[in-house]
């Protein structure tokens, strides 16, 4: 890259549309897996909640997924989900956001003080009132941390998608390595960093807007 400038504005001003193909392209298959783990993890937290033993073998298959390299796990998929396809890259993308979401959940479950619980049923309110009432409102703030993991992370393992042909944002670091030009690899870089950021900020804000307690918003 000896001589070539780090950004040639022209290359993205002229690439504006395609920037953002790709950007829309990372953000559905980065955050869609966050948006199934989180669907899964619910119910799969509660269940582990009630039963303690079934949490720590499901706990244990998912760290050790989580441990698993991405991109040899999306090799992997190639031959039952096809190359360049998003279900390679989004079916390990929501197994690794499940493994982060599970203890997240687990633990939000678990923060109702039994006090609390036990003023609900006093006040003659059923397992499923108590449950939308009081436990997954108790448990609002540690879900929501565990999604900000899961989305940033997410967001960052898509890249590596590219290598197996499904990477949105990914494809300008391919494409500027591969051309020894940095100026897509500079712009990879800030738009996945914009989307994670921007990705936070929407969680932060769900945060405060379904549990305001939690962020010294309500006294």
């Amino acid at each position: 890259m000896d001589g070539e400038p780090l950004v040639r504005w022209h290359w993205i001003g002229g690439h504006l549309a395609y920037l953002r193909d790709l950007t829309l392209d990372h953000a559905v298959i980065s955050l869609v897996p966050v948006l199934i783990a989180l669907l899964l993890a619910v119910p799969l937290g509660l269940l582990c909640a009630r039963l303690p033993r079934l949490y720590q073998p499901l706990s244990a298959v998912f760290n050790v997924v989580y441990a698993l390299p991405s991109l040899a796990v999306f090799v992997v998929l190639i031959p039952y989900t096809g190359l360049a396809t998003r279900a390679t890259v989004m079916v390990p993308l929501t197994c690794y956001a499940l493994a982060v979401l599970l203890p997240a959940t687990v633990d939000g479950m678990r923060a109702t003080p039994e006090a609390v619980r036990q003023s609900a049923i006093a006040m003659g309110y059923g397992p499923w009132r108590r449950l939308a009432a009081v436990e997954l409102p108790a448990a609002v703030p540690a879900l929501v941390a565990g999604a900000r993991v899961a989305a940033v992370s997410s967001i960052s393992l898509a890249a590596v998608g590219a290598l197996v042909g499904r990477g949105g944002l990914g494809y300008l670091f391919v494409d500027g390595f591969q051309r020894t030009f940095p100026t897509p690899i500079v712009a990879g870089i800030v738009l996945v960093t914009l989307l994670a950021l921007a990705a936070d900020l929407v969680l932060v804000l769900a945060r405060r807007l379904l549990a305001p307690w939690a962020s010294g918003g309500a006294r």
